[in-house]
């Protein structure tokens, strides 16, 4: 026992050691079963100035190496022991673009991020940020606990399944109030183009639109699917009339005959116009 717990602690030394200029190892397990520590990459997120970020400067943790089953409420319960945190924002990977749009949407453009993560970790004050550093003293941290369980296995998949099913009645709400803004921004845009019409700019330009004797389809669900009706009917023609490759050749073969046989039945015409004389081509 005393040699396991010596390598032990010799391969904790050796990844700690490890671990990139800058940043501070934790141990993390996902459980008190859990023999061989995970570890997670911490430093002080720093920004240049000037660049938007929604992650405030000193008082922002950057987390490397986040494991897939370590969600954001995890690592909040995690670092709360070091300060009161105000967010939690995990990302699949970093990038100089780090302020993103905020999702208002519960049904669409809902992204899965797999496999290990990355992590930012705001807290109220800075000082979060060095207790945070300073973990890396203690032992491994428990992911899943008894009070705060992390959900795998079946009951993983059944809550998975649970969340996908779509209510009607707040998947309609949702696309009637988009749909209403839509409108809204629509009309507002053709009442500011209404008003600039025919009105010169600061350097003399007058802005062209669709509005004139000649505006162009009107792009509505109703012509949209009288165009693709028309495509339609039109290719289901061609289809019927060519359905085999062999009606097609034989098509093909009695349109030249008949063209022979009108072109021999011109020449007798003409033949017998002329013995009458009253062929006159001029």
């Amino acid at each position: 026992a005393a040699s396991r717990r010596a390598k032990m602690a010799a391969a904790k030394e050796r990844v700690v050691g490890a671990a990139p200029a800058g940043y501070t190892a934790l141990a993390v397990k996902f459980g008190e079963r859990q023999r061989s520590p995970h570890y997670l990459l911490v430093k002080e997120h720093q920004v240049r100035e000037g660049a938007g970020t929604t992650h405030p400067p000193r008082r922002t943790l950057f987390v490397l190496n986040v494991p897939p089953y370590c969600s954001p409420d995890s690592l909040s319960r995690l670092f709360s022991r070091c300060g009161q945190v105000q967010s939690v924002d995990v990302c699949e990977k970093p990038g100089p673009r780090e302020k993103k749009e905020k999702l208002t949407s519960k049904f669409f453009n809902r992204k899965t991020v797999t496999g290990f993560q990355v992590a930012y970790v705001v807290f109220r004050k800075p000082s979060g940020v060095q207790a945070a550093k300073a973990l890396s003293q203690e032992g491994p941290l428990l992911i899943s606990i008894e009070s705060h369980p992390v959900k795998t296995g079946i009951s993983k998949w059944i809550a998975n399944y649970a969340a996908s099913v779509v209510n009607r009645e707040e998947l309609k709400a949702e696309v009637d109030t988009y749909m209403q803004d839509y409108d809204k921004k629509i009309a507002e845009e053709e009442a500011k183009a209404a008003k600039e019409e025919g009105v010169p700019d600061e350097e003399g330009w007058v802005k062209v639109t669709r509005k004139g004797r000649k505006p162009g389809l009107p792009r509505t669900e109703a012509a949209n699917l009288r165009v693709l009706e028309k495509e339609k009917q039109k290719r289901a023609r061609k289809e019927l009339l060519n359905f085999y490759a062999w009606q097609h050749r034989e098509t093909k073969r009695e349109h030249i005959a008949q063209l022979r046989k009108k072109f021999e039945e011109d020449k007798q015409r003409i033949a017998l116009m002329r013995a009458q004389r009253k062929f006159r081509p001029y």
